[in-house]
């Protein structure tokens, strides 16, 4: 009898967790119809205003990495109790450390996230047992490579260029992964990263049950949650402030062909910026027109995707200061690599 209701408790819970999956993917399919939806219809706004299209992109990136951390955080605490760390390490070490980074850019390149979204993912994967230089060289190639940076650069680049950044970003990914597999990395992240509900969860050895693994995913999920959104809030609100602040003509000027510190500077006026590959691939067109070299525009791209204020913000919750400017410094220095290459050679 006792094993009957048990059943029937589980089909329950799963058929409960099918359901807020469904919601959780309406939810997110919805977020930015919503706001589409709030500014320009019910309130009557111009979303081609700079500042109300800061507050749209506030609100509705707010929305979304709340949705991701939520999301993202239950989903791979739900399967870790499931997979252990234990598992998984010994799978990534059976494979050649080059094959592991590989898979990584790979699958960052996959993932159609911004910078600051991809963090929820990084954090469950650290979480997971998977090596921390893994993890980071997906963190690098999420943001950089995805399908819809595919599609812009080809049409705006052309193919030929589009095939040397993919390839270009990719490699800066995996060669900072394999660099820093050669440091002790764990003792530079935040301890509440390993030391999660799930991952004590049957360390006796017991299987635990969905109701356990469902708790432990939840208490996991409102433990990262709670730390650090706030500091989500603080830093989409900084990114909102500067969206769509790009001074083309002045970057056209002082980072011309003319300019052999073009890149450097490219690479250090991009970084506090915050877009995605749709919402920068527009800007590093109008500045290839007015002249900007290739490589130069590549760097500005580069860096405004994947090095970013609200990232960095984000990730200071998670990594110790040390191993944060050696991430930051690594991404800006291969950035700048690759704009002087395409600069010499394309």
């Amino acid at each position: 009898m006792a094993t009957t209701t048990s059943a029937v408790t589980g089909r329950r819970l799963a058929a409960r967790l099918a359901l807020g999956t469904a919601a959780w993917v309406g939810l997110y399919a919805l977020n930015e119809v919503l706001w589409d939806v709030i500014f320009a219809q019910w309130l009557g706004l111009d979303l081609d205003d700079r500042t109300v299209g800061a507050f749209h992109f506030f609100f509705y990136d707010v929305a979304k990495i709340f949705l991701l951390l939520a999301g993202m955080i239950f989903a791979i605490g739900l399967l870790r109790t499931t997979l252990r760390p234990e598992r998984i390490r010994a799978f990534l070490e059976s494979k050649p450390l080059w094959a592991a980074l590989l898979l990584a850019a790979i699958f960052g390149a996959a993932t159609p996230f911004c910078s600051c979204s991809s963090i929820p993912l990084f954090i469950g994967f650290v979480g997971a047992g998977i090596p921390l230089a893994v993890t980071l060289t997906f963190l690098i190639a999420s943001p950089l490579v995805n399908e819809v940076a595919v599609v812009l650069l080809a049409d705006t680049f052309g193919l030929a260029n589009t095939i040397a950044y993919i390839a270009a970003g990719l490699t800066a990914a995996v060669v900072i992964g394999a660099v820093l597999s050669r440091f002790d990395l764990d003792r530079w992240v935040e301890p509440f990263v390993f030391n999660s509900p799930v991952g004590r969860l049957g360390v006796d050895g017991a299987k635990p049950t969905l109701r356990e693994r469902v708790d432990a995913a939840k208490e996991e999920t409102a433990d990262i949650f709670g730390r650090v959104w706030k500091w989500v809030i603080l830093g989409v609100g900084i990114g909102a402030g500067i969206h769509g602040w790009v001074p083309t003509d002045f970057f056209a000027e002082h980072a011309g062909p003319d300019n052999p510190f073009a890149v450097v500077l490219a690479t250090f006026a991009g970084a506090p910026l915050y877009a995605n590959a749709a919402g920068v691939i527009p800007i590093a067109e109008a500045l290839w027109d007015k002249g900007m070299a290739l490589g130069t525009v590549f760097s500005f791209m580069m860096a405004t995707v994947a090095l970013s204020l609200p990232e960095f913000i984000l990730l200071k919750q998670v990594l110790k200061p040390r191993l944060l400017v050696i991430f930051f410094g690594s991404v800006s220095l291969a950035i700048m690599v690759i704009g002087f290459a395409f600069n010499m050679f394309v």
